[in-house]
């Protein structure tokens, strides 16, 4: 059976739509993640002995009429595409066209926002035939085992919804009729699935991957699924895993580290793209151990609570870990207990500390328009990032996705912005606000974001660090030139363009009338000049 599996194109025209991140967008730094969970449902089918093909569009940037005259020639029997909340108008349209032109192929969405919302997912179009809920890989790969043994369109319709409903974990509709199938039992052990990197050496052009805070180019896995924490904002975890932690075990996860170094010598670094790394702290010594036992030199970076010992990060960066992303959040306590981060705000001081005594680079993350936010806690997080001087910062609005508790919280709270997916991110694809706080409106809330990554990169102090790092650390200086010189024309416009042409931000009518905390104007920082990074990356090149 020919099995296509599809990351849609999206806004192509603007950049790489990041789909699979975890607050897709194209982003202000070029980052853009790999198709992971295509890959593995891709690789599990292809395990399978079925023909499969993997196109990223986004990744490859080309249109919706290119993308069809590249599927031409597959005529494939199956159609798994991948989706998003800000896409899913868009990614339902493709998988129409794709029906269009191929009508016995049999649609399947999968993906996040299908997951959380599969009724109404298929009800917006009757070209779509199923939704592969949660972790696809086995679903999907069901699908094309008793739809090769069949002529599945010559049946009739109580035949087709007989062998549908036998397959767990989907949703189809059949004529009209729509069924939800019991949820599929989740892998339990995963070193038996695929690597992630086999797949992307057989199917996909690396260099079309991007992560601003490590090496290029660079390739990411998974490790582990699910996470040991309850985040009310995290959408993986309540769409995708039912909220239950699995792991590779360190040897098997080792096994792929020396894969990729044998076999795709030109990959500087990994990213271990779990939701949460070291959710069994016994399990990432024996990685290390295994890393440092078999003089494997490959960098790596991956996502952590900020609670790891000093103990533990001196093991991960003997092992070759550089960079760690963590998500601070808040500075606040309340707002942290608000949004069940279990992280007492003195353990990410601790943290911060600790990665810098082990000689590993943080990339913190902030959001802002938590439940409990206010300008003032807004200010605490700045004050608080500002003092750690993490290698690299990003504050960005809580962005609620169907399916996380805290969607529910901002419907509720009659919070929301937006009435139409589309406008998850802005018509040219960046990152938006969905939501209004209490005392500041959606626009504001993106206003102060761009404040505060001005603040903390436009300070002389952290420009000279970068300065610094990208002349004399020949291992950083691409990372920091690629990110660079696309990053800085955000830092000088804002979010929406040209900041001469903005006012700028006033109170709303959703405004507190409390002036304890001044909004901060749009004005640039005076006496600043920013660094030429495209002069400096001619130069590097």
């Amino acid at each position: 059976m020919r099995a296509l599996f599809l990351n849609p194109p999206f806004k192509v025209e603007h950049g790489r739509f990041s789909r699979e991140s975890r607050s897709p967008a194209i982003t202000k730094s070029g980052t853009n993640y790999y198709p992971i969970w295509l890959a593995y449902a891709a690789g599990t089918t292809e395990q399978a002995g079925h023909e499969v093909l993997l196109l990223d569009s986004c990744a490859d940037r080309i249109n919706r009429q290119d993308t069809l005259a590249r599927i031409a020639g597959f005529n494939p029997d199956i159609s798994v595409l991948d989706t998003s909340t800000p896409s899913i108008i868009n990614d339902i349209e493709v998988g129409a066209a794709i029906k269009a032109q191929y009508p016995t192929s049999f649609v399947i969405l999968m993906g996040t926002h299908p997951s959380a919302l599969p009724n109404e997912t298929l009800l917006m179009n009757p070209a779509i035939d199923a939704i592969a809920r949660g972790e696809a890989d086995l679903t999907v790969r069901e699908v094309a085992e008793k739809l090769s043994k069949i002529q599945f369109q010559k049946l009739n319709t109580l035949q087709r919804i007989e062998i549908l409903k036998t397959i767990q974990g989907l949703s189809f509709q059949v004529e009209g009729k729509i069924e939800h199938n019991p949820a599929r039992p989740q892998i339990q052990d995963l070193d038996t699935i695929p690597f992630a990197s086999q797949v992307y050496k057989k199917h996909l052009n690396i260099k079309n991957y991007f992560f601003a805070a490590c090496d290029y180019p660079e390739i990411q896995i998974m490790s582990a699924r699910g996470c040991t924490d309850r985040c009310t904002f995290c959408v993986y975890p309540h769409t995708m895993h039912e909220l239950k932690y699995r792991v590779r075990s360190a040897k098997n996860l080792a096994d792929e580290f020396e894969w990729i170094e044998k076999n795709m010598p030109e990959v500087k670094e990994v990213g271990i793209e779990d939701d949460t790394f070291a959710g069994h702290i016994k399990r990432v010594h024996e990685f290390c151990e295994e890393i440092i036992g078999r003089g494997i030199k490959l960098k790596w970076y991956t996502n952590v609570r900020a609670t790891l010992k000093l103990e533990t990060l001196k093991l991960m960066k003997k092992a070759n870990c550089i960079l760690l992303t963590a998500g601070y959040e808040s500075a606040n306590q309340e707002v942290l207990d608000k949004m069940k981060k279990r992280l007492p705000a003195q353990a990410i001081i601790d943290f911060s500390k600790n990665t810098k005594k082990a000689g590993i680079m943080v990339h913190s993350c902030f959001m802002v328009g938590n439940p409990g936010d206010t300008r003032a806690t807004l200010q605490e997080s700045l004050d608080l990032a500002l003092k750690l001087n993490d290698d690299t910062m990003q504050f960005f609005p809580l962005i609620v996705y169907p399916g996380t508790p805290d969607y529910e919280w901002a419907k509720t709270h009659n919070l929301m912005t937006v009435s139409h997916y589309d406008e998850w991110v802005t018509p040219d694809g960046l990152h938006n606000s969905v939501i209004r706080m209490p005392d500041m409106d959606s626009r504001e809330i993106v206003n102060w974001c761009d404040h505060a990554r001005r603040k903390y990169y436009l300070r002389p102090r952290y420009l000279a660090y970068k300065a610094f790092q990208t002349i004399f650390k020949p291992s950083e200086m691409v990372r920091n030139l690629k990110a660079g010189k696309r990053f800085i024309h955000f830092l000088k416009n804002g979010s929406f363009g040209k900041r001469k042409n903005i006012s700028p931000p006033v109170q709303s009518k959703h405004s507190s009338v409390s002036k304890s905390l001044p909004f901060p104007t749009d004005a640039p920082t005076p006496g600043l000049v920013l660094p030429d990074f495209k002069k400096m990356e001619r130069q590097a090149s």
